[in-house]
């Protein structure tokens, strides 16, 4: 992708969008194809899938023949190539007692490059599931109000899958997913057995294309989709959102841009971050009429809660104490099984895209409703298995079958044993609680100077009882199928069964929208009820997390929030004021700091917006690779409190 430093960039833009992966790049496309200018900023490297990709490497090509290793977790190919489970020089704490890890990437397009590429669409009862059992937070939306915008963005992403009629299953509508590839033999094993069980077996929903789309080739069955795709067969945002808004000329991207804090203007709006170049060391300041933040959902906290100022002493747009709350990932659980059936099964063509062809959504609705359950949320199963590609590893436990075995009969055990295991993962929801949240340590800094996120986390009694239930499901399967528990499983007890926070990497919630001001962050278009020409576009706004994978659902809800934006810019409502010299009271108080230390901030001055708002104000003008000018006037206002309030209705509706 192209990029420009931060010595390119224009004096101000229409928005700036913090963050390229699936909510910020979805957000940059959309605003761009509208003709607003914007600037994004990432905090990581570039990164060309088309080139970088090692679509054909073998493991035998790599180090440790591409097993697992503390840099690369999920591999050596794995297409994270910046950032992990740890980052160096960016810490982050916990809280005595808490398990909790916190996945961050360090390149364009974020964790999309890296991702499963499953795309569930949450349902109806996923919107409301305070109101169906008295537990959790109520979204302001309802399933009606996306449900265009999943549409939108499967048709434009390309997601593969089928319409089974399942109850909180959505349907898509005829023509918007891609046929689904054919059925694996031990997935049609599997559906044969869960079948009596009454536990469905239905094509999955990924993001890979089965036909061509809109210049990008159908997946040819090449490698693992994680390694990223050179073809751009599979979703990245740095493949399929990014170059289309690219070529609009109206986006601008800085890469290496560690943003440290949302800046003001006197009436409390935002006009631009501060951030720090990761090559130079030196802070530097970018200036819009609009700031969406999409840097993930614990980031994006993190951000806010840094941003601290004489209005804002909590951190921004944090009025009602809930920044860095309802922190939430997905309950996971695993087991193993070894299939009879499947041993010494002659070679056969297992071709196919790197992830599931089948899953399993949840199937309890019913009994959660009459109480034969003792948890209230489900869960869906992602399960694999077959003779695909070895890797590094994949016999580790073989002797717990054949008692050890060596020369002529341990190649033959091989053999027989290659693609007789298949394995069951649970994803379940989990209910926001107040245990779960990230927030500042006020002892320690990265290396940038930023402090950094403190987490807090405790699993409740019913992700607890969720898990257990999964091992129990899982084992019933595999008994199902004639096999045999691997290890020492199931494990019956729930909290020894459940992953660890953070693990899953769903990380939602932080910054939840909600119908009121005083019990959430955002409103229902990912706006801040504290300032309303600020924006959250990443997971963060979740109140829920559904058990169906958060991706699809952040770029849908991105999309529905950044047509908002771009409706409220086109009726000239009051998002942004006047361009004059900010007092020395609104000074930020890290930028309060710098000058007082350095006796001037330089480039630090916050520039923007004071007194009364300019009429004719035309978004774009003036900068911008293609000079292009759209016509979205701002009405002349004045701000309507002059004691540090932000002066705006607390309505929905109101920008």
């Amino acid at each position: 992708m192209p990029v420009i430093t931060s010595s390119k960039t224009h004096k101000e833009y229409d928005v700036i969008v913090v963050g390229s992966g699936a909510g910020g790049s979805m957000s940059a496309y959309v605003l761009a194809k509208a003709g607003v200018k914007v600037l994004m900023l990432e905090a990581g490297r570039n990164y060309e899938p088309e080139k970088e990709t090692p679509m054909f490497n073998l493991p035998k090509d790599a180090p440790l023949r591409g097993a697992s290793t503390p840099d690369k977790p999920f591999g050596f190919y794995d297409a994270t190539v910046d950032g992990g489970w740890r980052v160096p020089g960016e810490p982050y704490t916990m809280a005595q007692g808490t398990e909790f890890t916190w996945w961050r990437t360090r390149m364009l397009g974020g964790r999309t490059n890296h991702w499963g590429r499953i795309a569930l669409r949450m349902g109806p009862y996923d919107f409301k599931p305070q109101s169906r059992d008295g537990m959790g937070i109520d979204w302001p939306i309802d399933y009606p109000d996306l449900a265009p915008y999943y549409d939108k963005t499967e048709e434009l992403i390309g997601v593969f899958g089928s319409n089974e009629g399942l109850e909180n299953t959505p349907n898509s509508p005829a023509g918007i997913l891609q046929p689904p590839p054919k059925p694996r033999g031990y997935e049609l094993l599997v559906k044969k057995h869960c079948d009596p069980l009454k536990i469905p077996v239905i094509p999955s929903h990924l993001a890979i294309l089965t036909r061509p789309l809109n210049g990008r080739l159908a997946c040819y069955y090449a490698t693992s989709c994680g390694r990223g795709c050179s073809i751009k067969a599979n979703f990245q945002s740095t493949t399929v959102l990014l170059p289309p808004a690219d070529k609009t000329g109206n986006l601008d991207i800085v890469t290496q841009a560690m943003v440290r804090e949302v800046t003001l203007d006197s009436s409390g709006k935002a006009n631009g971050v501060i951030y720090v170049d990761r090559l130079t060391g030196k802070d530097e300041r970018a200036q819009a009429r609009v700031v969406i933040l999409a840097a993930s959902g614990c980031e994006s906290a993190r951000i806010l809660l840094n941003s601290k100022s004489n209005l804002f002493p909590n951190g921004l747009a944090n009025s009602s104490g809930k920044v860095g709350r309802y922190l939430m990932d997905t309950v996971g659980s695993g087991l193993g099984g070894h299939i009879p059936a499947l041993e010494n099964v002659p070679p056969h063509n297992e071709d196919g895209v790197s992830g599931m062809h089948m899953y399993m959504p949840w199937w309890g609705y019913k009994d959660q409703a009459v109480g034969k359950l003792d948890f209230p949320r489900g869960y869906h199963i992602e399960f694999g298995g077959g003779r695909r590609m070895p890797s590094a590893g994949m016999f580790d436990g073989l002797d717990r079958l054949t008692g050890g075995s060596y020369g002529k009969k341990l190649k033959e055990d091989a053999r027989r044993y290659y693609g007789s295991f298949v394995w069951f993962d649970g994803r379940g929801e989990m209910i926001p609680n107040d245990d779960c949240y990230c927030e500042i340590d006020p002892n320690v800094k990265d290396k940038w100077g930023i402090p950094v996120l403190k987490f807090h986390w405790k699993w409740a009694d019913a992700e607890i009882k969720q898990a257990a239930h999964m091992q129990k499901t899982f084992a019933q399967i595999v008994e199902a199928m004639g096999g045999k528990v691997l290890g020492d499983g199931p494990q019956l007890d729930g909290s020894k069964a459940i992953l660890p926070g953070g693990k899953i990497i769903h990380e939602v919630g932080t910054t939840c929208m909600g119908a009121k001001k005083e019990k959430s962050v955002l409103n229902q278009y990912c706006q801040a009820w504290d300032v309303k020409n600020l924006f959250v576009m990443d997971g963060g706004p979740f109140p829920s997390n559904a058990d169906k994978n958060p991706t699809l659902s952040i770029m849908a809800l991105a999309w529905r929030s950044s047509d908002y934006l771009v409706d409220q810019l086109k009726k000239g409502q009051r998002l942004i004021i006047s361009k004059t010299q900010v007092n020395q009271n609104h000074f930020s108080n890290y930028e309060r700091n710098r000058t007082e230390k350095n006796g001037t901030s330089r480039s630090h001055q916050v520039g923007c917006s004071h007194a009364g708002s300019i009429s004719g104000i035309r978004l774009g003008q003036g900068h911008g690779r293609s000079g292009k000018v759209i016509a979205m006037d701002f009405e002349r206002s004045q701000p309507d409190a002059s004691d540090g309030s932000v002066g705006t209705d607390h309505d929905e509706g109101g920008a």
